[in-house]
């Protein structure tokens, strides 16, 4: 697949999953349940002990159902082990310029982390795929709207420790996907697949898309 169709396939859903644990075996079993319960993006972090290892495995047991890629990928080196583990793209909270050409020489769509204006603009001259919000939780939904007012161009992925249920608000904000984090996954197999449902329904049918007339509805 090109990049742009890779990138295209991250964002689909309009939802990343990520996972970051303590272990091998714990971010094995969260990938798996959400896999299970529907969601087509997902996203290990390398800060998991033997992060690369997860994303190999994931990757041959999945094959094409879902797009497995690399979270936390901090310089060009991390890059490289990334893509060579079979990483589809890379993800970073971080904007750093190795990174970008890096996945690019090897035709893997790169997230980077923006969290200003400055950042955003010089991502997209690097030519990142998408941007990654960081950290978004904290703000409020509204901050993308003032960000696109300016920079309409800007593909905005809002990540971190998100509350499942603002996901929507950000969609409807102009957010091209969310990366909300391991609130997503908490609960069993059951649980998460319900949550995933109701969410992909909530995003689809743009329900609860507008914060608060007062603007002073915050992420959690």
């Amino acid at each position: 697949m090109y990049r742009w169709e890779i990138t295209r396939a991250v964002l689909a859903q309009r939802v990343i999953a990520t996972v970051r644990s303590d272990s091998y075996d714990r971010a094995a079993e969260t990938a798996g349940t959400l896999l299970s319960a529907g969601f087509t993006s997902l996203e290990i972090s390398l800060a998991t002990p033997f992060g690369l290892e997860a994303v190999a495995t994931l990757v041959r047991e999945v094959g094409d159902e879902a797009v497995i890629g690399a979270g936390a990928v901090l310089d060009a080196a991390s890059a490289r082990l990334a893509v060579e583990a079979g990483a589809r793209f890379l993800a970073s909270p971080v904007l750093d310029a190795e990174v970008v050409r890096t996945g690019h020489r090897y035709g893997v769509p790169v997230l980077p982390g923006v969290a200003t204006p400055a950042e955003i603009v010089h991502a997209l001259e690097l030519g990142a795929d998408a941007l990654k919000f960081f950290p978004a939780a904290g703000h409020r939904p509204g901050v993308l709207r003032d960000i696109r007012a300016e920079l309409p161009q800007a593909a905005l992925v809002p990540s971190g420790d998100l509350a499942v249920d603002t996901v929507p608000e950000w969609i409807a904000a102009g957010a091209v996907a969310c990366a909300p984090g391991p609130a997503l996954a908490e609960g069993d197999r059951d649980a998460v697949a319900k949550r995933a449902e109701e969410l992909l329904a909530r995003i689809a049918d743009g329900e609860d898309g507008e914060e608060d007339e007062d603007g002073d509805e915050e992420c959690r």
